[in-house]
């Protein structure tokens, strides 16, 4: 981090913008971190796509299956590959306060430009407890931080605890993945306080033009909607972002196919069935030439079947030909 605590509020409005990815964590075979192909991805991300920023070691990223040594060790190689490219937010929630905040404590150390901070989910806690536990954590480092209030923790923040948690000296940003009329009302009480987002590729271009949000803080949908030479998700928000709003409208709306696509496979599995689908998240980006694998228990493993469902849903909308395309000649 550059800047001090004090001025964590003002760093996050100043350095959040753009389109940042909500990463994987990729395994070896044996089950292991896999560390090179976490590199490999990075450079992807940052060299080929020029994401704005990094969202590591979060739900996407699988946290609760990966040890204290592994989460520690995805940030720092996600901060060197980072470096000079794009911005980094690790993500270091954990039900213990201590172990949180040493998390956090370790993020700041190694370059994590923020971090944010899932709420513990378990046991049951009141408005108040919670505030104590965001106070608590926050108190002990300097790095920005960020709420993460999602419904599949089963705890819902109300717009009030919301705005209690937001005058935390550190406290400096939410994703909120909430119903936008939630989102409108939190940002509403303390919007001018810290930076607000919402991970709805879906819903990206609205929130630019109708709430003024000005970072995409984050999804899987910036790496796996858009491939080399081919980057509408960015190209649209930075129209919107510059107020070009009826151009971002008709390039935001020519990806409809692929939209749909993302929704299947992404989006109807969270909210028909409760199943968070990083199985299929690492099925697609293993398909596109990135570094995707296995997950860890109690997620399931994809099937053929569901592999060959997508391949051809991919195909069918036209990605798997733009990164064919894209994709470097086979040397001799």
């Amino acid at each position: 981090m550059h800047y001090r605590k004090s001025e964590a509020k003002e760093a996050s409005c100043a350095e959040f913008r753009g389109v940042w990815a909500a990463i994987p964590t990729p395994f070896t075979p044996d089950d292991r971190l896999d560390e090179d192909g976490l590199r490999r991805n990075m450079r992807h991300y940052t060299d080929v796509l020029r994401v704005d920023g990094i969202f590591c070691t979060g739900t996407m990223g699988e946290f609760w299956a990966l040890t204290k040594e592994e989460r520690k060790r995805a940030v720092e190689i996600v901060v060197e590959e980072a470096h000079g490219k794009c911005k980094v937010i690790a993500h270091t929630g954990h039900h213990s306060p201590n172990e949180t905040a040493d998390l956090t404590r370790h993020a700041q150390d190694v370059g994590a430009d923020f971090a944010i901070v899932i709420n513990p989910y378990y046991p049951w806690a009141s408005e108040d407890t919670l505030y104590e536990w965001f106070s608590t954590v926050a108190a002990r480092v300097d790095i920005g931080i960020w709420m993460f209030d999602t419904p599949f923790s089963g705890v819902a923040f109300t717009p009030q605890l919301t705005a209690r948690i937001a005058k935390i000296e550190n406290i400096c940003g939410i994703k909120c993945s909430r119903p936008l009329d939630h989102y409108a009302t939190a940002q509403k009480l303390c919007g001018d306080k810290i930076v607000f987002s919402h991970p709805s590729e879906t819903e990206f271009l609205s929130l630019v033009r109708n709430h003024g949000m000005k970072v995409h803080m984050s999804s899987a949908a910036p790496f796996l909607m858009q491939v080399a030479g081919w980057t509408p998700m960015r190209d649209y928000g930075e129209l919107a972002l510059a107020g070009k709003f009826a151009e971002a409208q008709t390039l935001r709306d020519s990806i409809q196919p692929l939209r749909d696509v993302h929704e299947k496979w992404m989006r109807e599995p969270w909210y028909k069935h409760k199943i968070i689908p990083i199985h299929l998240l690492k099925a697609w980006a293993d398909l596109i030439g990135m570094a995707g694998g296995h997950v860890r228990a109690p997620l399931p493993q994809v099937t053929e079947a569901q592999r060959a469902e997508l391949r051809a849903d991919l195909e069918r909308c036209g990605l798997l030909a733009r990164y064919a395309a894209a994709a470097p000649a086979p040397t001799a």
